[in-house]
């Protein structure tokens, strides 16, 4: 196969439609709903607050708690399993009682409504914490957090965050590569409404491997407001890089 052939039948589009063995994409955003002044946190569905990465020390169970708004209401938990392999399972909310969701857990990275538009706020908990929450009628978590799958490697393409109009902030991709104890960053930027959407797209990926964890992290300096943050990936199974 020459070059170009190759380089055509590893493109986005022939990924996305399933053509290139052992690849796939994951396109994963987020948004916290209002970030206080002066205050900083993870782009997620739960305001100025950083993601509770302490919680997956050790894998462990997840459950939901009774919603009496949302009683029968079908949740898909995507995430990875004890041994970070991909893992999902549906549960079935209850008006009286918590919702055990079936699978041990190591990590949680997606939620969302299968049947209807949910009323009420829906957490999902690991030991009493919770670690996705599906704001009441989004339907859908908004989790600028991932992890890369056990055996796969992640090749990051492109990033994008936005703010309030009328607000400025400044922001983080935190990475925690696998077999490190701290998060650091790999990449920072600033964004003002009043500039509209700052994007970065990687002219070479950055390459991250298996059970590298990734945090989209943003301080407000101006003004209360909502911020945005999305990224994009291709996954790559070992055994299939190009020598």
């Amino acid at each position: 196969m020459t070059w170009a052939k190759q380089l055509f039948k590893d493109s986005p589009l022939s990924i996305a439609q399933g053509e290139v063995n052992g690849h796939s994409s994951i396109h994963k955003f987020g948004a916290v709903p209002t970030m206080s002044n002066n205050n900083s946190g993870t782009v997620w569905d739960v305001n100025d607050t950083d993601y509770p990465w302490s919680s997956w020390d050790t894998p462990g169970t997840l459950q939901i708690p009774a919603v009496a708004t949302d009683d029968g209401l079908s949740i898909t938990i995507e995430g990875l399993d004890e041994n970070f392999e991909i893992q999902t399972a549906t549960a079935i909310i209850s008006s009286t009682v918590a919702t055990p969701v079936v699978g041990t857990w190591s990590r949680v990275y997606r939620a969302y409504c299968t049947n209807a538009s949910n009323v009420g706020a829906i957490p999902i908990q690991k030991g009493g914490v919770t670690v996705a929450n599906i704001i009441a009628g989004k339907s859908q978590t908004l989790m600028a957090v991932y992890t890369v799958p056990a055996n796969t490697t992640g090749y990051l393409m492109k990033g994008t965050c936005t703010c309030g109009a009328s607000a400025d902030a400044t922001g983080d991709v935190y990475v925690r590569y696998d077999g490190q104890p701290n998060f650091r960053i790999g990449h920072s930027f600033e964004v003002s409404g009043t500039g509209g959407e700052y994007t970065y797209e990687f002219s070479v990926p950055i390459r991250l491997p298996a059970k590298t964890d990734i945090d989209v992290r943003a301080a407000v300096r101006t003004n209360n407001a909502r911020v945005t943050a999305a990224f994009d990936f291709i996954l790559v199974k070992d055994g299939y890089e190009h020598v």
